[in-house]
């Protein structure tokens, strides 16, 4: 067996190395892009800070709606519930639809960015955008009076099961329509959701048909889960069933339909 022959040239002969950089890496890197887009865009700050704190503020503070005492525990899980749902995915899906329209997308591909890595760099950067959400609205309830009880974890599970729902269906709606098209979709989705997704009201001080709707939408079946698991209790298998769907739904349609351009 003969000896394997000498490299043409040896290692740290060209500077960068041409070689690919190793999965997590490249991953990172995306990540890292997506999230220095997200600190420059003002809207998107507005989307992931600034309304879930107005929200959490104004719903302790005002009390033209009839909620249990302590008023922060039946406020904080439908706020979280928006901050998730706002960067998840109506900021996720704008974004990705002018990333589109702008060409971002093809320069990527070009560039040796796969649909694998463009789709786990934007996963990674919403996971980071979250935890710091989670961060400052846990602060600030503590301020106003929230002392955490429940499932931590149970919670986690349904702050994850949630925002990966909606990136998956973030990507759906940017990856296949037009950029100005996603942009009205995205935001009038936003509202409808807010609206019977039990974000503002508890679903079970709904209507009994709103209810209904609610319970089957991403943001519906969050907040019954997310309120069960923060009062100290497990969440619902039916909402933990019906987020698995949305999962399913949304990434097999993305993974399907996505495209470049």
């Amino acid at each position: 067996m003969t000896d394997a022959p000498a490299p043409t040239f040896p290692p740290g002969t060209f500077t960068p190395d041409p070689r690919p950089a190793p999965p997590l890496r490249r991953i990172t890197a995306t990540a890292g892009l997506e999230l220095r887009v997200t600190l420059r865009n003002g809207e998107q700050l507005l989307l992931a800070l600034v309304i879930p704190l107005v929200a959490l503020v104004a719903g302790t503070s005002i009390t033209l709606i009839d909620l249990p005492e302590p008023r922060i525990d039946a406020v904080l899980p439908g706020v979280l519930v928006l901050a998730v749902f706002s960067s998840a995915f109506t900021a996720q899906a704008i974004t990705t639809g002018f990333d589109r329209r702008y060409g971002v997308l093809k320069r990527l591909a070009a560039a040796g960015v796969g649909r694998g890595q463009l789709l786990a760099g934007k996963c990674v950067a919403t996971l980071v955008v979250l935890a710091g959400q989670l961060a400052l609205l846990g602060v600030a309830a503590a301020i106003l009076g929230w002392r955490p009880q429940g499932s931590p974890l149970w919670a986690l599970v349904v702050v994850l099961l949630g925002a990966a729902a909606c990136v998956g269906l973030a990507l759906l709606l940017g990856g296949t329509l037009r950029a100005e098209a996603v942009l009205a979709l995205a935001n009038l989705i936003w509202l409808v959701f807010v609206a019977v997704g039990g974000i503002v009201v508890p679903l079970d001080r709904a209507p009994a048909a709103l209810r209904t709707i609610g319970e089957l939408t991403p943001p519906g079946a969050m907040s019954q889960a997310l309120r069960a698991a923060m009062a100290g209790g497990t969440p619902p298998v039916t909402s933990l069933l019906i987020l698995s769907a949305w999962i399913v739904i949304g990434w097999a349609a993305t993974v399907r339909w996505f495209r470049w351009l």
